[in-house]
């Protein structure tokens, strides 16, 4: 799909990836309107069922394993058949089907497999769908492209917890409540193909906003190995939000029907941060640097977040879920720029997969340890979670050497 060479004046050029990186952002606007809505409310979900600390940890960390250790699979798939429009709208489909359906199920495990089913269809969309994107990068610029998607896909991730936030002050928080808001977010689902189909139609084939490579390389080098290490650690360090709000409304931190309206709060900063931080990678890679340091020290200050959140008062905490959630728009934009950079066109669906594996596998293991270290002592699991971004922080300094 990049084969075709970029065409036109480098202004017309920046419009058309413009134009394109904002109608995939619609996309992603409505779908976060629909997981981050269920996101905001599945952990209290989860404990109204009959859940533990540790299989909270373990059914967020599970969904997330899923849907980053499948997409190196699916991007090789995406590689190799060139259907990147395909297997995201197959992707973008399963979200219609396992969120609304978590309202007929009264089980916590059977919320969980749920939960499994639509980590799934996102593993299924999103290395096609990154790739897709990356092809505007080249005339917007890598952090902008990405910086505006995370943006606009904030929008509905702050959205979506608002409506659950409503419902359940209307509907009440017990179980019923609960199941009220996962029908309702069947709509920004609908809409979600909508937008999709409205995209597919304007650029079928993106891969013309990048320019052709003259002599493909298929090579992923040593300096993407060495990030996906710092990346892992850093996911490992950032605690799933099931877990967080688990700790909060569990606590009386916060008082549970609330935590929908702090969960859209969070994702609003997120949003700001996105557009903040995207910019600073552009400009430190318009003076001549790697731009992975500015991700590196996102990941050091992201540290305090864990010990605020599971050992603070409300105003510690409050102010701690917002560092988190900063630190989730660092790896969401210039984790995925970084990846555009490191590695050839040829192979980026098969880079992008292995960024979300490892990215996966270790938020997974990390929210199995930190829900474990929870039962026992909240204070041990925030001191896990810390170790882990400092490490991450480290070697992501040393990957920025490798990578000049």
């Amino acid at each position: 799909m990049s084969g075709e060479v970029a065409i036109g004046t480098p202004e017309a050029r920046r419009a058309r990836a413009l134009k394109f990186v904002l109608l995939m952002g619609m996309v992603s606007l409505f779908a976060d309107m629909c997981y981050e809505g269920m996101r905001s409310a599945v952990g209290p979900y989860l404990g109204l069922l009959g859940a533990t600390g540790a299989a909270v940890g373990f059914v967020g960390g599970l969904g997330e394993l899923i849907g980053y250790g499948l997409r190196y699979v699916t991007g090789r798939i995406a590689d190799r058949t060139g259907a990147y429009w395909g297997l995201t709208m197959a992707g973008y489909g399963v979200n219609l089907i396992a969120i609304p359906a978590m309202a007929l199920v009264g089980t916590w495990w059977a919320v969980a497999a749920l939960i499994a089913l639509e980590r799934f269809g996102k593993a299924v969309r999103n290395p096609a769908r990154s790739t897709l994107l990356s092809f505007a990068a080249h005339d917007l610029g890598a952090g902008k492209s990405f910086g505006i998607h995370q943006a606009m896909d904030q929008v509905g991730a702050v959205t979506g917890p608002l409506i659950v936030g409503l419902v359940l002050w209307w509907r009440g928080d017990g179980v019923g409540g609960y199941q009220w808001a996962f029908v309702l977010l069947a709509i920004p689902a609908v809409l979600t193909l909508i937008s999709l189909v409205v995209a597919r139609a304007k650029f079928p084939n993106p891969g013309a906003l990048a320019p052709a490579s003259a002599a493909p390389d298929a090579r992923l080098g040593a300096a993407y190995r060495w990030y996906l290490v710092g990346v892992g650690l850093i996911a490992a360090g950032l605690c799933d939000w099931a877990l967080l709000s688990f700790h909060l409304g569990g606590t009386g931190v916060v008082p549970a029907h609330w935590l929908a309206f702090v969960y859209a709060a969070a994702m609003a900063a997120d949003a700001i941060a996105a557009l903040v931080i995207g910019s600073l990678y552009d400009r430190a890679r318009e003076r001549g640097g790697t731009g992975i340091g500015v991700l590196a020290i996102a990941a050091l200050l992201a540290a305090a977040y864990a010990p605020m959140v599971l050992c603070g008062a409300q105003v510690p905490a409050m102010i701690g879920v917002a560092i988190w959630a900063a630190a989730l728009a660092a790896t969401d934009s210039i984790g995925k720029s970084v990846v555009a950079q490191l590695t050839p066109a040829a192979s980026r669906g098969r880079a992008y997969g292995g960024y979300y594996a490892v990215f996966g596998l270790a938020w997974w293991v990390g929210s199995v340890i930190a829900g474990q270290l929870y039962d026992r002592s909240p204070a041990a699991a925030a001191g896990f979670a810390s170790g882990c971004l400092v490490a991450g922080a480290a070697v992501l300094a040393l990957t920025a050497r490798r990578a000049r």
